[in-house]
Formats: structure tokens, C-alpha cells, sequence
């Protein structure tokens, strides 16, 4: 048996009602997604909310699900930059697209 102790350092752990009310307000911000599903908004406009939804359930997810809150800020310099890769290929892809496509619609 070794007396040497191994140090583990620690992140510093959010309770349980943090965790509840990220979780409270990812299914608000899928109710509110669902909602206007349902509505008869312009696409542009409709993409534009859902896709600033999404972001930010994203990030809630990354933030505390995924313990990203909790670690160091090098990771984090790591992964903002790949998410505003993906919202600029989003941009230059989806958008054009859902243009297109609502063009081609019988009316």
C-alpha cells in the first residue's frame, strides 16, 4: 500500500434544481418550437426563430449537460468556434435553399 495520495481536482458540481430548470427550460423553449409550427409565419422569419432556439438549447445542453459551464475556458475557445462554423454553413445553405424550394410549391 502506498501512502502517496493522489490529488483529484474537482469541477464545482451544480445541485439538482439547476439541472431542473435547465430542464424546465429546454421543454418551454421545444413547446414554444412546436407552437409556432403551427402558425402561419413567413419562412424566413420561422427559420430564422427556430434556428436562435435551437442555438440556445444548445448551448443550454453544452453548458450544463454536457459540463462545458465547468470546465476550462481553453475547451471552451475549442467548441464556440466549430458552433459558429455550423451556424454559417446553416446560413449559406439552408437559407438558400428554403428560398428555393418555396418558389417551386403549387399555389
Amino acid at each position: 500500500m502506498s501512502a502517496h495520495g493522489h490529488t483529484v481536482a474537482s469541477h464545482a458540481e451544480a445541485p439538482a434544481r439547476t439541472f431542473v430548470w435547465v430542464w424546465i427550460w429546454l421543454v418551454g423553449i421545444t413547446g414554444i418550437e412546436v407552437f409556432l409550427g403551427y402558425k402561419n409565419i413567413p419562412p424566413a422569419i420561422m427559420l430564422t426563430i427556430l434556428i436562435g432556439l435551437s442555438v440556445i438549447k444548445a448551448a443550454l445542453i453544452m453548458a450544463y449537460f454536457m459540463h462545458l459551464k465547468f470546465e476550462r475556458l481553453s475547451l471552451v475557445f475549442l467548441l464556440v468556434p466549430a458552433l459558429v462554423f455550423c451556424i454559417c454553413m446553416i446560413l449559406i445553405f439552408f437559407f438558400p435553399d428554403s428560398a428555393r424550394l418555396m418558389h417551386m410549391r403549387p399555389h
